[in-house]
């Protein structure tokens, strides 16, 4: 195991890791001094402050003391969760006002190691300027300055929270776990069993209704009656999912309270939104149990039409449960999940590993998501290269997310589930194809970020790019620019 901790450089040959900074931040945070952590972990002082100034490289077995002695994610220092903040950080420094600038690639990697979290105030500070930007708002006082930039967007803020936390909250998950070891059932039983549970534990029965009858909800709570109301529109996974988001309303209240309370959230939206994927997340902890579920993810290889009918959920709760496997004494492959609509707008998220989502923009239309709505129903795979080399294994299928009267335009989704390339031997789809010397399809974060010159399907050139515009020429793409 301590082999497979060694970091790879491009060419497959172990390369040193420096993570000095990272490693007084989480001594700091533990509140150690150094001769403390040196203590603990039988190491000398000297050794300890020569790695904290990234004068000597971390070895994998200081890794694993550091994992075992303080029970964290080596990943944590490895460099899988800098990455995304080293994407957002480049992402933000493209933009046309920083062109007079350059920075270079290593010094935007430097900030994010060694000052994360000045970092991530210039992440935000940005997408507050954006968010100004696009509403056009007009700033007249320091107060409203300050308004302005407190002013980003509900489902930017539980999206960064959600993702600070690996999509893991390990409370939640125990809690969810005992109630379905205490429920023991799956498939159609499951939401018989919730049925009692809510009339015997809280008073509270279950109808389902017509459509006409709630044509505007899929779920509705009346609290005088006492009913959970659910529509006839629900298929059976949702019909047990939104139960079981009624009772993580109730029965997680206490925690999922915790965690809103600890968000530092004060607007009212944010704290709100986050408590429904709270409670989201808690449904789904139910319903595919940590344990029983890691096991057969691990056995399948991750079959989703498997864990579909094993669980009695849905292929878009499977995809999203499986980004989700974090526990540190059994984890998961390290997914991460993107939902898209045909215009390619985003409507979901989610990141356990190091794959960069654009904060500010779009998906690469090359990126296979996109051709599922040409095959419905199919689960096409893809393997993809970002311009920085990074290879990703992914798979991407249609999804539903309730069904509609006739003549009716339903909702149209697609999903994207992926891992690095590294992990993509435990998935089953990935049987057959030469992972060592792969076709992969080359893909940016979107147009605006990538700097790819021959790509056929170019809407825009790069915003950190210089646009040259020769009438006497036309090459691949209809923008011709230098990087």
């Amino acid at each position: 195991m301590a082999s497979q901790l060694k970091p790879k450089s491009r060419d497959g040959t172990e390369s040193k890791l420096f993570a000095g900074p990272r490693v007084r931040r989480l001594r700091a945070g533990l509140g150690l001094s150094q001769a403390r952590m040196a203590e603990d972990l039988s190491v000398s002082p000297s050794y300890l402050n020569l790695i904290e100034r990234n004068q000597r490289p971390v070895t994998a077995q200081f890794l694993l003391r550091l994992a075992t002695v303080f029970n964290i994610d080596v990943r944590d220092l490895t460099g899988d969760l800098t990455d995304a903040l080293m994407g957002s950080l480049a992402e933000a420094l493209s933009d046309p006002m920083f062109r007079s600038l350059t920075v270079s690639r290593s010094e935007i990697q430097d900030a994010a190691q060694s000052t994360p979290a000045v970092s991530e105030a210039l992440v935000r500070l940005y997408g507050a300027y954006r968010d100004a930007v696009t509403a056009r708002t007009t700033v007249d006082s320091e107060d409203s300055v300050r308004e302005t930039l407190d002013a980003r967007s509900p489902l930017e803020q539980v999206r960064e929270l959600i993702q600070s936390r690996q999509n893991h909250f390990p409370e939640l998950e125990a809690q969810g776990e005992a109630l379905a070891e205490e429920l023991r059932i799956t498939g159609d039983g499951l939401l018989t069993a919730l049925k009692t549970r809510l009339s015997s534990k809280h008073s509270i029965s279950v109808r389902i209704l017509p459509a006409d009858v709630l044509p505007e909800s899929l779920r509705r709570y009346d609290h005088h009656r006492k009913q959970l109301q659910l529509s006839e529109l629900l298929d059976p996974p949702g019909r047990v999912f939104q139960a079981l988001v009624q009772i993580a309303q109730l029965e997680a209240r206490t925690v999922i309270e915790a965690h809103v309370n600890e968000s530092g959230f004060t607007d009212d939206a944010s704290r709100r939104l986050l408590r429904i994927n709270l409670a989201n997340y808690f449904a789904a902890s139910v319903l595919m149990p940590y344990g029983r579920f890691h096991a057969a993810a691990e056995e399948t290889g991750y079959d989703l039409a498997l864990l579909v009918t094993r669980f009695g959920a849905s292929i878009e709760q499977v995809c999203h449960r499986l980004t989700t496997l974090q526990r540190s004494s059994m984890r998961g492959v390290p997914f991460f999940l993107i939902r898209v609509d045909q215009a390619g707008n985003v409507s979901k998220r989610f990141s356990a590993g190091r794959f960069h989502f654009s904060k500010f923009g779009g998906t690469c239309p090359l990126w296979h998501v996109h051709a599922a709505f040409r095959q419905p129903g199919d689960v096409l795979r893809q393997i993809i290269e970002m311009p920085d080399g990074t290879r990703y294994f992914s798979i991407a299928s249609t999804v539903r997310a309730y069904t509609l009267p006739w003549g009716e335009p339903a909702p149209q989704f697609a999903v994207a589930l992926g891992c690095e390339l590294k992990y993509a031997r435990h998935l089953i789809y990935a049987r057959g194809l030469d992972l060592d010397t792969p076709t992969t399809t080359p893909i940016g974060t979107n147009c605006a970020l990538c700097p790819r010159d021959t790509c056929r399907q170019r809407s825009q050139p790069p915003v950190a790019g210089r646009l040259i515009i020769d009438e006497r020429v036309r090459g691949p793409s209809a923008f011709g620019f230098t990087v």
